[in-house]
């Protein structure tokens, strides 16, 4: 042995071996240098395949696993509760689409970054180019990423003469749809995209990635009800077959994806029971609330085939799957709506809850949210900690061994402990806060909640009908605030606001906190994109 080594001291090969050895130490070193943390996730810490399935506008009454009442039958959600966690106090960040949606990619409450509302047809983008998304940071350590379905969080369009995109009076638009998009979805952190912005908004066709399927050229035929904003056509475009070509895609894509040895996140954001109620011929008739209940159970059956898919393509005990819901139910886009059906078919949507879509009421955004991941998550199992979607970023660089810089996901929790049955401090989420339409806000915080607003209705005179707050027996009041207890009165009925000052200043407090810093979890002092108002510090102690 010693001439050996005295034969290889005496050569190059010694040296070229000690240089070998001498630049894998290094490099191991390197490795666990924390600048470098992101490159070496790519090998170090593969988590499992993940698919976020967002329902839109379904209420937290139309699950019949969270609701025994329920008209719709809903078997594949049932069981994907079975097979894992279901939440009772899941919530949506916001009670409309386009605030959730910002939230869940960017772990941020989007209030920072818009007043009100939802974006409109040709709107650009929302999430600003330089904010990590949970896309964007799966991409940077060996994700491949794809979102199938409704984007709606704005795209940059290229035009004809150079202008914003918009519609124009003959009802086409000044969009150059021969042109790739130049900002949207691929430009947010997804490999793959194949949908549309939204289902009611123009233009009236499917995309995939950053290219129209075809030249949507004609104006839309369909009625108001259903296509709401006018806009361009693609020629025979059939509103009922989005749903079954968002089905099939995903399928497609997750047996694709599972064939590689690179771990997939795949954003499924379904356009139903969303305007236009539009189910396919096979589930007319299918429950007991009409055609929303049947587009429910149309919903169901495409949750029920990506369970199928994934278990087919054997990659079930890799795979995290959510199901959940963007915001509550809608009244105003449908008819019969949320309040109508109870009318018509004795099913409510909202549940025991009160308020629907748009509200800061809780039916508003406290939402169906199941999570399944076989041999991590325990089967059938119910919690009552209170999450919300903004805490999937979090969750997601957790899971993944991923360090998130400070100006990333200022608002979103860690939820893998609770998830994978491990030790944790209840509550996760020192406290969250509730989005409206309109831009009020509401702070939950332990059992109470906190609506900064004269009332959790959103809508005015069009929102919560006579009859509904006879039925409940619902009083008005005259305080330009509310505050609830939620685990003696989850329906809302009683307002502590002139009883409990003290309580409703801390919890304002709390909430003006979380304003002028940026951010609601622990860290540093970050920036909002836009001033947020402060709330008016003035309590009516007056009760009628």
């Amino acid at each position: 042995m010693k001439k050996l080594l005295n034969s290889f001291k005496n050569s190059n090969c010694f040296f070229t071996i000690c240089f070998l050895l001498f630049c894998a130490f290094w490099g191991s070193a390197q490795n666990n240098h924390p600048s470098t943390q992101k490159k070496s996730n790519i090998h170090a810490t593969i988590g499992p395949n993940i698919i976020f399935i967002l329902a839109d506008d379904l209420g937290y009454g139309d699950v019949s696993c969270y609701n025994q009442l329920s008209k719709i039958p809903t078997p594949n959600i049932d069981s994907l509760a079975k097979q894992g966690m279901r939440f009772t106090d899941a919530h949506a960040p916001s009670s409309v689409c386009t605030p959730t949606r910002y939230a869940i990619l960017t772990g941020r409450y989007a209030w920072r970054a818009m007043k009100q509302g939802v974006l409109k047809p040709w709107d650009a983008p929302l999430i600003a180019v330089n904010r990590l998304t949970v896309g964007a940071m799966l991409q940077q350590n060996g994700y491949t990423t794809g979102i199938i379905g409704k984007w709606h969080l704005g795209i940059n369009w290229p035009t004809k003469n150079g202008s914003v995109a918009e519609s124009s009076n003959n009802r086409l638009s000044n969009v150059n749809f021969s042109l790739p998009i130049i900002d949207g979805p691929i430009s947010r952190g997804f490999n793959y995209f194949f949908g549309m912005d939204a289902p009611n908004f123009p233009p009236y066709c499917f995309i995939e990635n950053d290219r129209t399927i075809g030249l949507p050229n004609v104006i839309d035929d369909g009625p108001l009800a259903q296509f709401i904003h006018p806009g361009p056509m693609l020629p025979n475009w059939n509103l009922t077959n989005i749903l079954p070509e968002l089905t099939t895609h995903a399928v497609s894509w997750i047996e694709e994806k599972s064939k590689t040895k690179q771990p997939f996140f795949l954003y499924l954001a379904l356009t139903s029971p969303h305007n236009p109620i539009v189910p396919t011929d096979d589930f007319i008739g299918k429950s007991k609330a009409g055609r929303y209940g049947d587009f429910v159970c149309q919903t169901d059956f495409t949750v029920g085939e990506v369970m199928k898919a994934v278990k087919r393509a054997g990659i079930e005990n890799n795979t995290l799957i959510i199901f959940t819901s963007d915001n509550g139910p809608e009244i105003l886009e449908i008819k019969p709506g949320a309040y109508d059906r109870v009318l018509d078919y004795q099913h409510y949507s909202m549940g025991e809850l009160r308020g629907v879509k748009r509200d800061t009421w809780e039916g508003g955004h406290r939402v169906p949210f199941i999570a399944t991941w076989p041999g991590k998550i325990k089967p059938s199992i119910t919690s009552n900690e209170i999450i919300c979607h903004v805490d999937f970023m979090a969750t997601v660089a957790a899971m993944t061994g991923i360090k998130l810089p400070e100006n990333a996901a200022e608002d979103s929790y860690n939820l893998l402990p609770m998830l994978l049955g491990e030790k944790y401090v209840s509550p996760i989420r020192e406290a969250t806060v509730h989005n409206s339409a309109k831009g009020s806000l509401a702070i939950r915080q332990g059992d109470w909640v906190f609506i900064d607003n004269a009332s959790g209705n959103d809508k005015g005179p069009k929102g919560e009908p006579q009859w509904f707050k006879d039925q409940r027996a619902y009083k008005d009041h005259s305080f330009s605030g509310e505050l609830f207890n939620l685990k003696d009165d989850i329906s809302e009925h009683y307002n502590y606001f002139s009883e409990r000052p003290e309580l409703v200043d801390s919890l304002k407090n709390l909430l003006e906190q979380y304003k002028a810093n940026g951010r609601s979890t622990p860290g540093a002092k970050q920036k909002n994109d836009l001033l947020v108002e402060k709330s008016a510090k003035k309590i009516k102690s007056n009760r009628l």
